[in-house]
């Protein structure tokens, strides 16, 4: 009888160390999720930042600088037909 109640009071000590592991391993995966999540959600509001400023410099207006460019030359044109 004494021995049947040892072998009972093991099999409860590692069944709590069963419960106890796999808490600690669901909580773990959960920490992880959200810290991934967390990274993912900062990565994705700079990447819309860098879109929308690209997208604002590629829609900007452009000014011709005659600087750069020089001045249009009329000679090249062709002459308008009336």
């Amino acid at each position: 009888m004494k021995k049947n109640y040892i072998t009972k009071v093991r099999s409860q000590f590692k069944s709590s160390y069963y419960y106890l592991f796999w808490g600690a391993a669901t909580v773990g995966v959960i920490a992880g999720q959200i810290y991934v999540g967390s990274g993912y959600r900062a990565m994705s509001r700079s990447m819309n930042r860098w879109f929308e400023e690209t997208i604002d410099i590629i829609t900007m207006p452009h000014s011709i600088d005659p600087h750069i460019y020089g001045r249009p030359d009329n000679s090249s044109r062709m002459p308008i037909i009336q």
